[in-house]
């Protein structure tokens, strides 16, 4: 089992966005001392109170401070970018790295992000796949042409080359039902964010259709599974169940509210009504049961490992913020709890 930290960058209440740096630089220098496997930061746009918009540059610094951990974008938006410029700053970032990418890519989430940079939501899938076509040809050819529906090249030379070869390792980032058989088709390992669509109990079908979409397609070996899932770690139960609360159930509105506004939009997969309904009716306690490991570090290790054997999973993408509210002292102890009590006990 391996173990991934994600991070959001969230300016907290009062603070400054500077600030907001500096306090998610504290929990990357603790993560690799404390030996977490890789870093994972999104790409947020236009999300007021998160200052994720350019996580490759963000990756550049952690570069720098850093030697071991291993760098993934969790995800980068393929549809909102020239595929080129992309395939340049990922190769550059790998090299100047020493080979610690891991590219996580996906279509994005939310249609105001891409009607933002003027990108129709309903042609995010193919822009997706156009890019993604692209950027492995950037990586693998030493020159290369491309004619598509959205972008053409004629004869272009993109350097640098990554330093992993022949690429670094391809995740995909999925939310919704479709993209796992989609996924396991293309043959690419897959990072799954429950979010608003999935309780981690009804995971399991959706996982055995990607591997099964994977064999159909011929793929060999067998598609890794990230699952990325928000913990809360405290020696005392009652504390692990109480500090969390208040930014669990205000991510839960803030996401109903959020998804509510896509009811009904055109060019969407899922019934993002019914979807905001169910998040919007769900408990706490609902919550903590079927959504986030919150506990003290032998129940957290309990649920963990189910989790694991329940699912088939190859890692651990744990949030240490969920919702943005808790302070710094509480995401460090968790963060320390979850390498030193928990990890070490999962197999």
């Amino acid at each position: 089992m391996e173990f991934g930290i994600f991070l959001e960058f969230p300016v907290r209440e009062g603070g400054t966005e500077k600030e907001a740096f500096d306090d998610s630089f504290v929990l990357i220098n603790e993560a690799e001392k404390l030996g977490v496997d890789s870093l994972w930061l999104a790409e947020y746009h236009f999300n007021p109170g998160r200052v994720m918009a350019s996580p490759i540059t963000i990756f550049g610094n952690v570069a720098a401070r850093t030697e071991r951990i291993r760098l993934g974008t969790g995800v980068i938006c393929l549809p909102l970018a020239n595929p080129l410029r992309v395939a340049e700053e990922i190769a550059t970032l790998d090299l100047v790295s020493g080979g610690r990418v891991e590219f996580g890519i996906g279509r994005g989430t939310f249609p105001n992000v891409h009607e933002g940079f003027n990108s129709p939501f309903e042609e995010s899938r193919a822009r997706f796949d156009e890019s993604l076509e692209i950027i492995l040809k950037a990586w693998t050819s030493e020159t290369f042409s491309f004619s598509g529906e959205f972008y053409n090249f004629d004869d272009v030379t993109v350097t640098p080359k990554p330093y992993q070869q022949p690429h670094p390792p391809i995740w995909v980032g999925v939310t919704s039902v479709d993209s796992f058989a989609v996924t396991g088709r293309m043959g690419y390992d897959i990072s799954i964010n429950p979010s608003r669509v999935f309780t981690l109990a009804g995971l399991k079908p959706q996982i055995e259709e990607y591997h099964k979409a994977w064999k159909d397609a011929g793929h060999h070996g067998k598609g890794r599974v990230t699952l990325r899932i928000p913990v809360y770690l405290s020696e005392d139960p009652q504390k692990a169940y109480d500090e969390p609360m208040e930014s669990a159930m205000f991510s839960v509105g803030r996401l109903s509210d959020r998804t509510a506004k896509y009811a009904g939009y055109e060019g969407t997969t899922g019934n993002w009504g019914k979807e905001a309904e169910v998040v919007k009716n769900m408990s706490y306690d609902d919550w903590f049961k079927d959504k986030v490991a919150y506990g003290t570090p032998e129940s957290v290790v309990d649920k963990l490992q189910g989790l694991s054997e329940e699912l088939g999973l190859d890692q651990i993408m744990f949030e240490v913020n969920f919702g943005n509210l808790l302070p710094l002292e509480n995401q460090l102890k968790s963060l320390r709890l979850m390498m030193e009590k928990v990890a070490p006990n999962l197999e």
